[in-house]
């Protein structure tokens, strides 16, 4: 039977004031069913809960489907909610004293904690923060999964699988704030049940605390060692990434890193305390308002003592997240313009130089890159090093004679630029013992342009 119910002498009518017509077919099976059906139509959520809750939360949760009906209420109550008008505005009710006020919903940590904390099952779609915008796209993955290995995010964004407001994007790209990011269906490492290790975690901390240069509420300063990798890789278990999860405070905030270095180079590296001063520092890389200067060790002396080095840097392996880079042509495919500023600080028999370098672009292996196109790659370099009959000097170490000597940048809150040096790593410094070098000397890349 269609239309309105028949008429059973309860007093109820179905018209104006009265509840709307019942979709479906039968009789009305009670007041608690017409009530709920009301709230329905009204739009009030409260039509998923029970009608009748006495603020003990024993009928909050709506009853499944096919499961037995609890026990009748009161019929004084009853009556009162079945003769309830329908079309009575929400606004002019009496509020119920009964009604449980209502969930306040999870932070954005515990949202991110519990995303972290169970295996995703299906695609998910994330709409970028405020205090999100400008951040890389392998980042803003890194900080929402914690627990998703930093080789499995590089895959996800090269192979486009993951999409920012449907297009396909770069792992160096930048985020808008409220733009929607889709991301796969990820398999994320579970967590241990194990305990932590405290003395391990205490070790990390006291590990990373002596590195500090630079310290305050918004920022520190590491000096980052040779030999110790910046993110974790296929491989690589230790690393600065990994470790600063000891240094995580009681407000759960946990130090971000804000640029990298090549695992062996030694010097300033900058890492946030809050997501905002990340995402402020990292804004200052952007625009290149950050300064640094660099120190290498060189084969050879350059014929031009002060110079500039531009070109295109593209990989030879796209797919490898640490390949080697080459001089390539404007427009080629991948290819990135480079620009950096030389100066020869002082020599060693015109056979090694000790170079001073400012980076104004921040390409990956730029400045070893950079020191192999123009003929005088860097000592200990493994990739770009390729001189024919070079014999290493006696007392000097095979190893990357790299430094991130200094670092200028405008604090995250106030705008003052702080600046920091780092000093010369063990290997460098009894280099520069053997050659004579006196790191104390006037460095003149800090007369180079800025662009």
């Amino acid at each position: 039977m269609k239309g309105r119910p028949p008429h059973r002498g309860s007093g109820t009518k179905h018209g104006p004031g009265g509840f709307a017509p019942r979709a479906g077919t039968g009789p009305r099976t009670s007041a608690k069913d017409a009530a709920q059906r009301a709230a329905r139509n009204r739009g009030d959520d409260a039509g998923e809960r029970s009608p009748w809750d006495d603020g003990t939360g024993s009928e909050s949760a709506p009853r499944p489907q096919g499961a037995p009906r609890a026990a009748a209420p009161k019929p004084d109550a009853s009556r009162i909610r079945a003769k309830a008008p329908a079309a009575q505005s929400p606004v002019s009710r009496a509020p119920r004293a009964e009604a449980p006020a209502t969930p306040t919903g999870p932070t954005r940590r515990e949202q991110r904690a519990a995303a972290s904390a169970t295996l995703a099952s299906g695609v998910q779609t994330l709409t970028v923060a405020p205090d999100e915008a400008g951040m890389r796209i392998d980042r803003f993955l890194g900080a929402r999964f914690p627990q998703l290995p930093f080789t499995r995010v590089q895959s996800i964004v090269r192979k486009g699988e993951l999409r920012v407001d449907g297009k396909r994007a770069k792992p160096n790209d930048r985020l808008e704030p409220g733009s929607s990011v889709r991301v796969p269906p990820l398999k994320l490492e579970q967590p241990s049940d194990r305990p932590r290790n405290v003395a391990k975690i205490e070790g990390d901390a006291e590990f990373l605390r002596s590195l500090i240069l630079y310290e305050d509420a918004d920022m520190m300063i590491l000096n980052k060692p040779f030999g110790l990798a910046v993110q974790g890789g296929s491989g690589t278990v230790r690393h600065v990434d990994g470790l600063l999860e000891a240094l995580t405070g009681p407000d759960g905030q946990r130090p971000r890193l804000v640029h990298r270095l090549d695992k062996d180079t030694a010097g300033c590296l900058i890492v946030a305390k809050t997501r905002l001063a990340a995402a402020t520092l990292a804004k200052s890389f952007r625009s290149r308002a950050a300064r640094k200067i660099y120190w290498a060790l060189v084969a050879g002396v350059p014929r031009t003592r002060q110079g500039r080095v531009s070109t295109y840097l593209v990989k030879d392996e796209p797919t490898d997240a640490d390949a080697r880079m080459r001089v390539a042509k404007h427009g080629d495919e991948g290819a990135s313009h480079a620009l950096t500023y030389y100066a020869t600080v002082d020599q060693a028999a015109q056979k090694l130089a000790w170079l001073s370098l400012k980076p104004v672009t921040g390409r990956t292996h730029q400045l070893r890159a950079h020191a192999a196109h123009i003929g005088h790659p860097i000592v200990g370099d493994p990739k770009y090093f390729d001189v024919e009959n070079w014999e290493l000097p006696g007392g000097i170490q095979n190893r990357l004679h790299l430094l991130a000597r200094r670092i200028v940048i405008p604090h995250p809150r106030t705008g003052r630029p702080i600046d920091v040096s780092a000093p010369l790593p063990p290997h460098m410094a009894q280099s520069w013992n053997l050659l004579g070098f006196d790191a104390a000397r006037y460095d003149p890349i800090v007369e180079a342009p800025e662009a």
